[in-house]
């Protein structure tokens, strides 16, 4: 039975939620255009704001209630990676999926003069930009710039998992720079970068003007993998639990509209607006309705699931994602004292709070916290659930597999990391996983 909250047990009313323009606001927009939050008794006025550095400080002391945030950026606050040490907590995931990776015409024409049949797939196209930056060693030049959105982000993670896989080192080989997403065409087009890393519309929005080429999308490096989240303080969640549902339940029912296929235009409207995205609407409608366009003058292909904002259980706060996450900031040096992961993917992704809103609203959901990533390459079930879910392919480019029950193993294989201590460190903080992680084994075991 579809249940509705009592807006007389709401703790505070009147919120105030941050958003990056990117197309993967979009629950937040429609939550707000098409009465979602109203329905649930709440007055929202979205804040967008500059960069997931703003993003991150205004959550972090109170001026915003909460916001859109990268999916890594709530476990950094909470472990205190960078300037903010805040305990943080997220029981929504806003989407699948979502970014891509663009050269300059430049790189890209040197690229494909470098190693032609490298270029002649996507999933090659990094050997050919290896063979540039070896060249360009060998001549004494300096190194390419890429630029990512912000060090504790899926774009930083996945342009290092796909640069490592050709044995590019990220930290040495390259220069990363951080570029808010709105900037980074304008940055392509001045020279002032070589690439990046970002979400739509800003890789089609250089594409479309002629400034770069798409090499490589998120979803082919990691088919539907997770990209942003709705995430408030540990504080504030303990002091506001019935207006969290009240959110939670709201975005529920905005991610399921937008993601149904007759509303993807009406949606592409709405976020493309001046005070949202500020985007061409044809440019943002590009991979909102599920086609890509790869290189200037190209014909778009279809790309389906390009965003996936409700199908595959997208908005499951999946703890195995934060263990994911977990074992790239420590690959890449960014965890420089010995964590607990579990404990640390537990406290922040709250599927718990999640499962009290599906419930709501009648929305199935997993009965288990954790799932294996790379072990399927075509849509599958998942069954461990209050019915059976379907799910969609997890292939990595590599063909490597994620067990979430042996991160340590995961991060180990890998002979290209830039570790600030040695793994023993990590193995000795999680030695003992905590009750929770005991049951995967079974639960890995049912659903493969």
């Amino acid at each position: 039975m579809n249940r509705t909250i009592d807006t007389n047990d709401l703790e505070k009313t009147e919120l105030s939620l941050g958003f990056i323009p990117l197309t993967d606001c979009a629950p937040l927009i429609v939550a707000k255009e098409k009465g979602y939050f109203e329905k649930y008794g709440l007055d929202i006025s979205l804040s967008k704001e500059t960069s997931w550095a703003n993003i991150r400080d205004k959550v972090a002391i109170g001026i915003l209630d909460g916001a859109q945030m990268l999916a890594p950026m709530p476990l950094a606050m909470t472990l205190g990676i960078g300037p903010i040490h805040k305990p943080m907590v997220t029981a929504y995931s806003m989407d699948l999926n979502g970014n891509a990776i663009t050269v300059s015409n430049q790189l890209h024409k040197r690229m494909t003069n470098a190693a032609p049949e490298a270029m002649r797939q996507r999933s090659t196209s990094v050997q050919a930009l290896k063979a540039v930056i070896d060249a360009n060693r060998h001549a004494g030049k300096p190194p390419l710039t890429f630029a990512v959105v912000f060090p504790f982000s899926p774009h930083n993670y996945e342009l290092r998992y796909w640069m490592a896989s050709a044995g590019i080192d990220p930290d040495r080989d390259v220069r990363l720079v951080v570029v808010p997403p709105p900037q980074m065409v304008n940055q392509l087009e001045q020279g002032l970068i070589d690439g990046y890393s970002v979400g739509e519309p800003w890789n089609a929005l250089a594409v479309q003007r002629g400034l770069g080429h798409t090499l490589i999308t998120k979803y082919e490096i990691w088919n539907n993998s997770p990209e942003k989240v709705f995430g408030v303080t540990e504080e504030w969640a303990a002091q506001n639990p019935n207006t969290h549902q009240a959110l939670l339940m709201a975005l529920l029912e905005a991610s399921s509209w937008v993601d149904q296929p007759e509303n993807r235009v009406e949606v592409t409207a709405m976020i493309s607006r001046s005070i949202y995205v500020n985007a061409p609407e044809h440019t943002v409608r590009m991979s909102m309705t599920g086609t890509y366009q790869y290189a200037p003058n190209a014909l778009p292909e279809a790309q389906p699931d390009f965003n996936v904002f409700q199908r595959y259980c997208a908005n499951y706060p999946w703890r195995s994602h934060a263990v994911w996450f977990l074992t790239q900031m420590i690959r890449w040096g960014q965890v420089d004292s010995p964590i607990d992961i579990y404990a640390t993917a537990e406290n922040v992704y709250r599927p718990e709070l999640y499962r009290q809103a599906a419930g709501n609203l009648d929305i199935p959901s997993p009965s288990r916290d954790y799932k294996p990533e790379g072990t399927h390459h075509e849509p599958w079930s998942w069954i461990e659930a209050t019915e059976s879910l379907s799910m969609g392919a997890n292939s990595f480019f590599d063909g490597l597999q994620f067990d979430p029950l042996q991160p340590c193993d995961y991060v180990e294989q890998f002979t290209l990391n830039n570790m600030a201590l040695p793994m023993a460190h990590f193995r000795d903080a999680n030695s003992t996983p905590s009750p929770k992680a005991v049951q995967l084994k079974t639960a890995l075991e049912l659903n493969q």
